[in-house]
């Protein structure tokens, strides 16, 4: 698997949870950082009350075939208009042996507002931990 790389300035951006990420429920005030040299590539980190860093990569980049059902109202909540499309972020899991990927908990974000949700996906259709090799 080969990294997308591009020479973009690195961007850094808060955004607003709509709901708190599953395990996190106290953390606030998150950044959207991308990687340097890594078309795609961002770490979301929150500050308070405990520091957090999670990698996230753009499914549109990473696994281009993903796409995950996204409820209307989850569409609504992040003030998406009707025909856009919000970006769709996974995490990250790296590994001595493997890097995967959480395809079951997107992120998910509307570009222009910076608002996102993390979605949890019933069923056994997007796994827990996919080999990104494989995507």
């Amino acid at each position: 698997m080969n990294t997308p790389v591009a020479d973009a300035p690195v961007s850094s951006t808060p955004v607003l949870f709509t709901a708190p990420m599953p395990g996190f429920e106290n953390a606030r005030d998150f950044t959207l950082r991308s990687v340097e040299g890594a078309a795609g590539l961002y770490a979301l980190e929150a500050g308070s009350p405990v520091p957090v860093r999670l990698f996230l990569a753009d499914a549109a980049v990473f696994a281009p075939n993903y796409a995950p059902p996204v409820p209307a109202a989850t569409l609504d909540a992040l003030d998406l208009k009707h025909g856009e499309r919000p970006q769709v972020l996974v995490v990250l899991n790296h590994a001595p042996d493997a890097t995967t990927v959480n395809l079951m908990a997107p992120i998910v974000l509307n570009p222009a507002t910076r608002r996102c949700t993390q979605l949890v996906l019933d069923g056994r259709e997007y796994p827990l931990r996919a080999d990104l090799g494989s995507l």
